[in-house]
């Protein structure tokens, strides 16, 4: 396949709201250098990240992304299932015509910051267009899976964020896990691959979005009712706000608590003597290492997960796609298709 000159896709020109992303479609199909892959986006994941971002939440200042300073104009989208369409000589491993996907925080260790990364999306052009160049190095062959694109473009970012903090919390069998948020992408990725490591699963979410949870195996604990105190090994928490405190308090002495979002406020309240009087480790997870995504690519290839997609949009429709998100409505992951239909 030869690809256009041109594409169609969405540039973010400025943080701010929806009216910030523009669609366009004379976007210059960018051409691979050194070590680089043009990819066809076949599906690409919504996210709380590409709002984030568009509203330059990360930071202060007039552009703030993942890791630093933003540059605008940007092509957004940090979940990508694509296609090799070209490949500059001398990359190994990959061929023309692969699926592929990519890690939403790709690490970039430097002599300074050995968790230093780079984001799809965020440091350079991501998958909110037709075509996108990724570095070779970041890409996973996922052709033999029997997932679908669109289920391979949900997982990304949920399930890399996901599968990164239980790697970091060391979730193991028979433990007893708290996720907050289960029913959003990160939480329902969550319960699933700790359920997939044989741990007992509480998920908290609203009364109506119970039912994905218990159909996944786990149990359910409604959203705004306060967990018994130390009656979890685990929290995995992306909700963050004024509940912080009692996730501690739910921890058994020796608990270990890990964060990656904060979707109900950033700023929290807590008691340090609940950490140190009982041996509480508290993890912060953005930095993903190799190993995680490596894992997570095995799991999509042999298909031991599936993700819940509610809704997918046509990609020019992704003001729609990213207000449903914000406002809670679906379970799981949406996701848009560059196709001009909705499936």
């Amino acid at each position: 396949m030869t690809p256009p000159a041109t594409m169609s896709g969405v540039q973010l020109v400025r943080h701010g709201g929806p009216e910030a992303l523009v669609w366009r479609d004379d976007l210059p199909v960018p051409q691979p250098g050194p070590g680089e892959v043009l990819v066809q986006v076949l599906a690409a994941g919504v996210n709380a990240t590409d709002i984030n971002t568009r509203t330059g939440w990360y930071g202060s200042g007039v552009a703030a992304g993942w890791a630093g300073a933003l540059g605008f104009p940007r092509i957004q989208g940090s979940d990508l299932c694509g296609r090799v369409v070209a490949l500059e000589a001398g990359v190994e491993g990959l061929a023309v015509g692969a699926r592929v996907i990519c890690p939403t925080n790709q690490s970039e260790p430097t002599a300074q910051n050995p968790l230093h990364f780079v984001s799809i999306g965020s440091e350079y052009d991501g998958a909110f267009a037709q075509y996108c160049l990724v570095p070779a190095r970041h890409l996973h062959d996922v052709t033999r899976s029997a997932l679908s694109d669109v289920e391979i473009g949900a997982m990304p970012c949920a399930y890399g964020t996901a599968a990164n903090l239980l790697a970091r919390a060391g979730v193991g069998a028979g433990e007893r896990v708290l996720v907050t948020g289960a029913s959003g992408g990160v939480g329902l990725a969550a319960v699933q691959l700790a359920l997939l490591r044989d741990a007992q699963v509480t998920g908290q979410a609203r009364p109506e979005k119970a039912g994905v949870l218990r159909a996944a195996g786990a149990a359910v604990l409604d959203r705004d009712a306060t967990p018994a105190p130390r009656s979890f090994d685990v929290v995995i928490d992306v909700v963050g706000g004024p509940g912080w405190q009692h996730r501690l308090e739910a921890l058994r002495p020796g608990g270990r608590y890990a964060t990656s979002g904060a979707v109900a406020g950033p700023v929290v309240q807590g008691d340090l003597r609940t950490v140190y009087l009982n041996d509480l480790t508290v993890f912060g997870a953005t930095h993903q290492p190799r190993e995680v995504f490596a894992g997570l690519v095995t799991l999509i290839n042999t298909a031991r997960i599936r993700p819940v997609v509610s809704q997918t949009y046509p990609m020019r429709d992704i003001g729609r796609a990213q207000a449903d998100m914000a406002s809670g409505r679906y379970p799981g992951k949406l996701v848009l298709l560059p196709q001009e239909e909705d499936a």
